[in-house]
């Protein structure tokens, strides 16, 4: 089985979010920026299904600046063969996302496209699903278990969190499966691996290439962060909570 993870540099999800002073974006200028947090149990779940001796090959595509190699890097650390970046410096819709994935499935042919569920950073969960559709794969998203099943391995079973509780699902391969957290618990690579993963294939294309109108089709007039919390109120005993909560019911019932 061949594996195509595609992971997302986001602002690493320990940074403060902190909004442009302009109102034209979040600030990413002299801030850590890491793997989105489900690509990495996507990641981990194609390693894993390597090391089961599942899949022989797992290659990571990413898009986004030449300094997106990072996160390539680090997934080429936890266990990934080969890496590719499709290179722009433009903010990309997912719509745009999805169609340049979606030539990278059509040139790779991989059984199985492992994404997270959702970035961190726009919170769209737009990707998967959207390529699932442009590539015609049955898809399986926010899977919380994945098994390889069947007698010649050529289908998942694959366990879905959903609003009431979990939903098991077959589908065949070829298909695209997105990660939820509780997929698994993504490694940490070791030194010698984070060596080792220099010298692993890395292939870097201008993704003006490809052929994808990635002209937005959004526009976004401003962004604000939200209003400060209003600090809380200390009281000494359960009568004057009482009474505290029975004023502020009074005052929105005037209003």
């Amino acid at each position: 089985m061949k594996i195509l993870v595609a992971i997302k540099r986001v602002v690493d999800h320990n940074v403060r979010i902190r909004v442009r002073p302009d109102g034209s974006g979040v600030e990413t200028a002299g801030v850590r920026l890491s793997m989105n947090p489900f690509c990495k149990n996507a990641v981990e779940a194609a390693v894993q299904l390597a090391e089961a001796g599942h899949a022989d090959e797992i290659v990571a595509v990413s898009i986004g600046p030449k300094a997106a190699t990072d996160v390539i890097l680090t997934a080429l650390a936890m266990g990934a063969h080969r890496g590719i970046l499709l290179e722009t410096d433009e903010a990309l819709e997912t719509l745009a996302i999805a169609k340049l994935l979606a030539k990278i499935v059509a040139e790779e042919t991989p059984d199985l496209v492992l994404l997270g569920k959702q970035a961190i950073d726009d919170d769209s969960n737009h990707v998967g699903q959207m390529l699932a559709a442009l590539t015609n794969r049955p898809q399986a998203t926010f899977a919380s278990e994945i098994k390889v099943v069947g007698p010649d391995n050529k289908a998942l079973e694959v366990t879905r969190e959903v609003d009431s509780g979990r939903e098991t699902v077959a589908l065949p391969l070829p298909a695209v499966v997105t990660a939820d957290l509780r997929l698994n618990t993504p490694r940490n690579a070791a030194l010698p691996m984070v060596m080792k993963a220099r010298s692993k294939p890395l292939a870097v294309r201008p993704a003006a290439e490809c052929g994808v109108d990635l002209a937005p089709r959004l526009v976004i007039e401003k962004i604000s962060p939200p209003a400060e919390r209003v600090a809380g109120k200390t009281v000494g005993s359960s009568s004057e909570l009482a009474a505290y909560i029975a004023a502020e019911v009074s005052q929105m019932e005037a209003l």
